[in-house]
């Protein structure tokens, strides 16, 4: 409670701007909403045009004249010009400027502007799910699977080239991880995803973990006025198969808005996953068939209500559930140094898994003036439980079949629960020369964690204390930014930020009364400059610092078994790495965008296999062991010159240089990765598109890791039939190349090689019908503790 006082203490950012002579400033609105990226000019007596600028993302504007008379022309399409007079002899503020739709070019807007499926902005790329026929039908995790740029390895969502990042639902990071996060994502509808915005280097409102940058997932919802409800059903052919129903609905009418989801899936998929282990003495060949259950249920509604027109509150739930039994086969097949068969190990195993999760948010933002200044509250809880039961045995067999008994039985079951308090004060404040914002934020997070491992080989359960624990952790981050931006001149944009964390970790082990205290703070500056030389050119650099804090189950001491030989333990006395992120970058004609980065990571952890040789068990631990520069060349190019063909592609040249930092037995190896990705869509019909996306990663060495080559392909095909009804066919990983494969490395002179295909190729139709008002804007809501859901794995 201290903690939340100390919170409550803390003195606002106030800072001043400068007065300059002759500014006019305004906001672009029509009836329901800003209206961001509107063209702003000003013209002398002569229509000669004096300056110009674009609306920003809160339909502000502002513009530097001489004194004199002129007119103000605002144009956006699909709505009518807004024009005016106006003698400028002093500073002029316009205030809310209303401009109106014109129904005409609204029809011209849905034939000749179809907005493109990707959209490359100076700080982000922007991925227009609803207008990709490979998302139709699947769910969250299948829309990153297809978002350029991004790559999921190993259970981890990466950004090409930065690592593991954060994910954010609404703008509002989520603490899951791994398999919780697969889980959530696969319970959400795409049909539910307005856009997904890749976001390389955030500014300093976000908060500064995720060394990796920020993935967000902005959700739908309807316009004012209206009402729309979607349903989809799709069916998923793999080895096995599931079936996903996903309903959304939305109303939008005077005060109230409300938009909500319900999703569930049932059936199965297949993950086969491949080892090899080079001993000393002998050659594991490994193969683990398992059949992974897809049964779910999750959900999601936001209300607002409009108290007055400046005041809106507004409530936010989202939820899931998985209740699943995995069963799995894992064979390994032990040879001689000559290669001939010494024997063989059967382990069978099922695994009862219980996820819930649940995440209530309250907001509060009040407008305080017709120009964008204001002020919003949030709070935030959130809740996950994990329960994991897991059975397994193990049967050898001699080199000719025949079986040689059971050698161990084990039941291992763990539980954790994870809660989180959060909230923050947001302050937009506009000037008159600079554009502020500033806000302060805590985070209060307890973790408990506990482990029986009872032996069954007799067949009565006995409880093996050594390998049985309970693990408590507590973390608590106090935060406070600022950031700015503002126009140099009429070509240089500035922004900048500075964020400052808090940091208070206690993890107690309660079996051995053994506790860990780790205390720190840090700053996390952020700078961006963007130059328009032209129409057609535009240069931009960005600069940030962000910090990589572990999850919460890489902290947990005890032994998560995969099977009898290989087990996961998690390292209490991991710390967070931080890292620098430069960049540079130019954009032709909206069409063609080159940027250079570099990315370096100090005090980098990761996974880190060890070798038990005299056991011959396999060890999954995380350490703090490298520092790593990544050096990155990326082009793309948009092509739309014919009417029936579009085409989005982009080329990457990465350099991986890796230095231990850390005393080990390992092979580290530097590498060059070449990686591009296609995206292309041809339109056969007014209601028929065929779409072939295509991305390619060749071999190259990272750190401790060599990954052969991978080539995806993809085929999708849909038809809008009359009365809203929509049919989706996707044909995915066509050639089934676009898994992992041999995933190498070193250690302790021991080689290992690993492959994972979890149901790569597959084959989905989906059928979709919409009914209502279908008008469809973005609602962008943000969570206040997503970092801490984030890291709940």
């Amino acid at each position: 409670m201290n903690k939340k006082i100390k919170f409550l203490g803390l003195v606002a950012l106030l800072l001043t701007g400068m007065l300059t002579a002759q500014t006019i400033i305004g906001k672009v609105t029509d009836k329901n909403d800003v209206i961001p990226f509107s063209n702003v000019t000003i013209t002398d007596n002569q229509n000669k045009i004096i300056a110009g600028i674009t609306s920003d993302d809160n339909g502000l504007f502002e513009l530097k004249v001489a004194k004199g008379m002129y007119t103000i022309t605002i144009s956006y399409l699909g709505y009518k010009n807004w024009t005016k007079e106006i003698n400028v002899h002093q500073n002029l503020n316009l205030g809310t400027i209303k401009i109106l739709e014109n129904a005409q070019a609204l029809d011209e807007v849905i034939v000749k502007t179809e907005k493109r499926i990707l959209e490359r902005k100076i700080d982000r790329l922007v991925f227009n799910v609803e207008k990709s026929i490979a998302s139709t039908g699947g769910n969250g995790l299948d829309v990153l699977r297809i978002t350029p740029g991004v790559q999921i390895q190993n259970g981890t969502i990466e950004i090409l080239g930065k690592g593991a990042t954060q994910i954010m639902i609404n703008g509002r990071i989520s603490p899951l991880q791994g398999d919780e996060l697969a889980s959530f994502l696969s319970g959400f509808s795409a049909s539910d995803i307005k856009k997904v915005e890749v976001i390389t280097n955030p500014p300093a409102k976000y908060e500064a973990s995720g060394n990796g940058g920020l993935i967000n997932i902005i959700l739908k919802k309807g316009v004012q006025d209206s009402w729309k409800n979607s349903t989809t059903i799709s069916y998923n052919q793999n080895r096995y198969n599931f079936t996903t129903l996903a309903n959304n609905f939305f109303y939008n009418k005077g005060k109230v808005s409300f938009s909500g989801s319900l999703n569930a899936t049932k059936g199965a998929l297949e993950n086969l996953e491949m080892l090899q282990i080079n001993y000393p003495n002998n050659f594991w060949d490994i193969i683990i068939d398992a059949k992974e259950p897809q049964n779910q249920f999750s959900g999601r509604f936001l209300i607002d209500y409009a108290i007055t027109k400046k005041t809106t509150f507004g409530l936010q739930y989202l939820g899931g559930t998985s209740k699943n039994n995995n069963e799995t086969e894992t064979k390994s097949n032990i040879f001689d140094t000559n290669n001939t068969l010494e024997k063989s190990l059967l382990n069978e195993a099922n695994t009862n898994t219980n996820n819930k999760s649940h995440s209530a948010n309250f907001h509060l933002i009040t407008q305080l003036d017709s120009l964008g200044k204001s002020i919003s509250f949030d709070a935030d809880y959130f809740t996950f439980t994990s329960d994991r039961d897991l059975d397994f045995f193990t049967e050898t067999f001699d080199n000719i079949g025949n079986s040689q008994g059971k050698t161990s039985s084990a039941l291992n079951n763990a539980d954790q629960k994870i809660e989180n308090f959060s909230s923050k004060i947001d302050v937009t404040h506009p000037l008159k020369k600079i554009k502020l914002s500033y806000g302060l934020q805590a985070s209060f997070t307890d973790t408990n964690s506990g482990v029986l491992f009872f032996d069954n080989l007799s067949g009565s359960p006995i409880l093996d204390q050594s390998q049985s624990t309970r693990f408590k952790y507590k973390e608590d981050v106090l935060a406070a930014y600022f950031s700015g931006s503002t126009n140099l001149n009429d070509k240089l944009q500035l922004q900048f930020g500075l964020r400052f964390e808090d940091t208070k970790t206690k993890g107690l082990n309660v079996d051995l009364n053994q506790e860990n205290i780790n205390n720190y703070n840090k700053f996390f500056p952020s700078l961006y400059f963007s130059y328009a030389k032209s129409d057609s050119n535009n240069f931009g650099f960005s600069y940030g610092r962000r910090i990589n804090r572990p999850n919460f189950r890489n902290l947990n001491p005890f032994r998560f078994y995969i099977n009898d030989n290989s087990y996961s333990v998690g390292n209490p006395f991991l710390q967070p790495s931080f890292s620098d992120n430069f960049e540079l970058s130019h954009l032709y004609k909206n069409n063609f965008s080159t940027k250079l980065s570099l990315s370096i990571t100090n005090d980098g952890f990761g996974v880190f296999f060890n070798t038990d040789v005299a056991n011959q068990n396999q060890i999954i631990t995380r350490e703090n062991y490298f520092k790593k520069y990544t050096y990155q060349l990326e082009e793309s190019f948009s092509y739309n010159k014919i009417s029936w063909f579009k085409s989005q592609n982009s080329i990457n040249l990465l350099a991986h240089i890796t230095q231990l930092t850390k005393n080990t037995n390992a092979e580290i190896n530097d590498g060059i990765q070449f990686y591009a990705t296609s995206n292309n869509t041809f339109i056969l019909s007014e209601s028929t598109k065929l779409q072939a996306n295509a991305w390619y990663s060749s071999f190259h060495n990272d750190g401790l890791f060599s990954i052969d080559e991978m080539f995806h392909l993809s085929l999708g095909l849909q038809h809008d039939f009359k009365n809203n009804i929509k049919l989706s066919m996707l044909f995915s990983d066509v050639l089934n190349t676009g898994s992992l494969r041999d995933y190498n490395s070193t250690v302790n002179n021991i080689e290992q090689s690993y492959s994972q295909n979890r149901s790569s190729r597959s084959f989905r139709i989906s059928l979709s019908y919409d009914f209502g008002n279908k008008k469809v804007n973005v609602k962008d809501r943000r969570f206040g503790n997503d970092d801490e859901r984030r890291r709940s794995n």
